[in-house]
């Protein structure tokens, strides 16, 4: 009976660290950390600007697998960012598409604009090692074809690269949502989006969007074939090789979240599975610093475990249910997957309603990490990606 209470508030003591405790202690750091350093602490790392005659060679990456759809928005977005046009190629790389992609980009007459396209599906590592070897800029920039950059978001993103220890920059990614997402992503993305902007104040940016982040081409590393999560692989190699990673909030794009919550549900695992087979080498790259062990261990890990933290919680309230305390924690347990439940079966008519679906979602996500841990260990998640509409 004790091993059981004692199992019980650690799992409650870990869900509350990951979700509440994790982001007081944060602030309560980049608070403490701007006080000691005065203003010049209070101020935002941004780089040097990029001056018209000394702006980096930039390469834009971009791979699709079937974005007829998407495309011609893409097409149309290039022509409004604002770098120097002799100074940025474009390239597009076709992971086997079997819709309209190809014709619609065969036919793209525009300079400094090349096409390529893979054969058979390689999944994205393929596409990305692809552009990237045929590459002539000095800093490779990649986005998604459902992306739409904001026209100085790629100027934001070189500007950094003026300080040689940087490698990798990070952009910030938000999305335009539907009824349903809008209410419960809207709330997730805020918060993590604060988050991000906590850890990259005190220099422990763990991850880039692999909507817009950039790379120095000489630092970037062919992926392996299996790679599902390389946008974070990406920062964490650059970290562990001694590298500095930053987050710019400046660099901005815009991207559409899934329909439903159950089409986040399908991405949320596939990543989650990405993130599980990723572990030991995303581990080793987070000892690079105390900060940054510190960031990976409560935002990445301890969130990637919740799932089983919660799984343990449910099984130990219900062994202790006849103790006052634990048949309280049961029923609050109970009635916050109703609640969930209730968001399944009624969400139509819960759209309108803010923060009715955030139950919902948040076992939604959950439900994911559990599901991406599954598949992890049976090595049953393919590396191939298809866009989630639905």
């Amino acid at each position: 009976m004790n091993a059981t209470k004692s199992i019980f508030w650690l799992a409650l003591g870990l869900v509350c660290y990951a979700y509440i405790l994790y982001p007081a202690a944060l602030w309560a750091v980049c608070r403490i950390a701007r006080r000691a350093g005065g203003k010049r602490a209070t101020r935002r790392r941004r780089g040097t600007p990029v001056l018209p005659f000394d702006c980096p060679t930039v390469s834009l990456v971009v791979p699709a697998f079937n974005e007829e759809k998407d495309l011609p928005a893409k097409l149309s977005n290039l022509d409004e960012i604002d770098y120097r046009g002799d100074r940025m190629e474009v390239i597009f790389v076709s992971d086997g598409s079997t819709d309209g992609t190809d014709a619609l980009l065969a036919g793209v007459c525009r300079p400094r604009f090349r096409f390529f396209r893979l054969p058979s599906r390689q999944g994205k590592p393929g596409a990305l090692n692809r552009a990237a070897a045929a590459a002539r800029g000095d800093i490779l920039v990649f986005s998604d074809a459902s992306t739409i950059l904001a026209p100085d978001a790629v100027r934001n993103l070189a500007r950094h690269f003026g300080d040689p220890p940087v490698r990798v920059v990070c952009g910030a990614l938000r999305f335009s949502r539907t009824a349903e997402s809008a209410g419960p992503e809207g709330v997730y993305w805020t918060y993590e989006t604060a988050l991000r902007r906590m850890e990259a104040r005190i220099g422990a940016t763990l991850t880039a969007s692999g909507a817009i982040y950039a790379v120095r081409r000489a630092c970037f590393r062919p992926l392996a074939p299996d790679t599902i999560l390389e946008d974070f692989l990406v920062p964490m190699t650059a970290r562990r090789l001694g590298y500095r990673v930053l987050y710019d909030p400046e660099a901005r794009a815009c991207d559409t979240a899934a329909a439903t919550v159950g089409g986040e549900f399908t991405r949320r695992a596939r990543l989650a599975a990405g993130s599980f087979r990723a572990l030991l080498p995303l581990t080793r790259a987070a000892l690079s610093s105390p900060a940054v062990f510190w960031a990976f261990l409560s935002h990445k890990l301890l969130r990637w475990l919740v799932p089983v933290f919660l799984l343990a919680l449910a099984v130990t309230s219900v062994a202790l249910r006849a103790r006052p305390v634990y048949g309280f924690a049961l029923a609050l347990q109970a009635a916050f997957y109703l609640w969930a439940l209730a968001g399944l079966v009624f969400r139509e008519r819960l759209r309108k309603v803010r923060f009715a679906l955030v139950g919902y979602f948040l076992v939604a996500m959950n439900l994911a990490f559990l599901v991406g841990l599954a598949r992890s260990v049976s090595g049953r998640q393919p590396v191939t990606w298809t866009r989630v509409n639905g």
